[in-house]
Protein backbone atom coordinates (compact mmCIF):
# COMPACT_ATOMS: atom_id res chain seq x y z
CA UNK A 1 0.00 0.00 0.00
CA UNK A 2 1.01 3.50 -0.42
CA UNK A 3 2.03 6.04 2.07
CA UNK A 4 2.38 9.78 1.77
CA UNK A 5 5.10 10.96 3.89
CA UNK A 6 5.01 14.51 5.83
CA UNK A 7 8.30 16.30 7.13
CA UNK A 8 7.46 18.98 9.32
CA UNK A 9 10.46 21.17 11.01
CA UNK A 10 10.31 23.73 13.50
CA UNK A 11 10.37 27.35 11.93
CA UNK A 12 14.37 28.67 11.40
CA UNK A 13 13.26 31.70 13.71
CA UNK A 14 12.09 29.35 16.35
CA UNK A 15 14.33 27.97 19.56
CA UNK A 16 15.55 24.38 19.25
CA UNK A 17 16.23 23.21 22.38
CA UNK A 18 15.87 19.11 21.42
CA UNK A 19 18.37 19.73 18.38
CA UNK A 20 20.48 21.97 20.74
CA UNK A 21 20.85 19.35 23.18
CA UNK A 22 21.60 16.66 20.49
CA UNK A 23 24.10 18.58 18.94
CA UNK A 24 26.32 19.21 22.11
CA UNK A 25 25.69 15.16 22.97
CA UNK A 26 27.07 14.55 19.34
CA UNK A 27 30.81 15.17 20.09
CA UNK A 28 30.59 13.25 23.25
CA UNK A 29 29.88 10.46 21.25
CA UNK A 30 32.36 10.58 18.56
CA UNK A 31 30.60 12.43 15.70
CA UNK A 32 32.24 15.40 15.29
CA UNK A 33 31.30 16.67 11.99
CA UNK A 34 28.33 18.64 12.82
CA UNK A 35 27.51 21.86 13.60
CA UNK A 36 24.11 22.25 14.03
CA UNK A 37 21.09 20.29 14.43
CA UNK A 38 17.06 20.71 13.77
CA UNK A 39 14.55 18.02 15.00
CA UNK A 40 11.26 18.00 13.14
CA UNK A 41 8.57 15.30 12.87
CA UNK A 42 7.57 12.92 10.32
CA UNK A 43 3.95 11.62 9.57
CA UNK A 44 3.20 8.56 7.53
CA UNK A 45 -0.12 8.36 5.45
CA UNK A 46 -1.32 4.77 4.60
CA UNK A 47 -3.52 4.97 1.81
CA UNK A 48 -5.98 2.24 0.63
CA UNK A 49 -5.50 1.83 -3.05
CA UNK A 50 -4.23 4.47 -5.43
CA UNK A 51 -2.85 8.02 -4.60
CA UNK A 52 -5.00 10.71 -6.35
CA UNK A 53 -4.36 14.04 -6.87
CA UNK A 54 -7.11 14.61 -4.62
CA UNK A 55 -5.87 12.25 -1.68
CA UNK A 56 -2.66 14.29 -2.08
CA UNK A 57 -4.57 17.34 -1.65
CA UNK A 58 -6.18 16.05 1.26
CA UNK A 59 -2.66 14.97 3.05
CA UNK A 60 -1.53 18.41 2.43
CA UNK A 61 -4.58 20.13 4.20
CA UNK A 62 -4.03 17.82 6.90
CA UNK A 63 -0.60 18.54 7.37
CA UNK A 64 -1.31 22.19 7.11
CA UNK A 65 -3.92 22.72 9.66
CA UNK A 66 -3.96 19.59 11.78
CA UNK A 67 -0.50 17.76 11.66
CA UNK A 68 1.54 20.72 12.29
CA UNK A 69 1.34 24.20 14.00
CA UNK A 70 1.16 27.06 11.70
CA UNK A 71 2.54 29.95 14.44
CA UNK A 72 5.99 27.98 14.58
CA UNK A 73 6.24 24.35 12.54
CA UNK A 74 6.30 24.38 8.53
CA UNK A 75 5.20 21.63 6.49
CA UNK A 76 8.81 21.31 4.12
CA UNK A 77 8.02 18.19 2.61
CA UNK A 78 4.69 15.98 1.13
CA UNK A 79 5.49 13.18 -1.06
CA UNK A 80 4.09 9.79 -1.99
CA UNK A 81 6.32 6.55 -1.02
CA UNK A 82 5.25 3.28 -2.88
CA UNK A 83 6.00 0.23 -0.99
Amino acid sequence: MPRIVVDVMLKPEILDPQGKAIVGALPRLGFTAFSAVRQGKRFELTVDGEVTDEILAQAREAAETMLSNPVIEDVVNVEVVAD
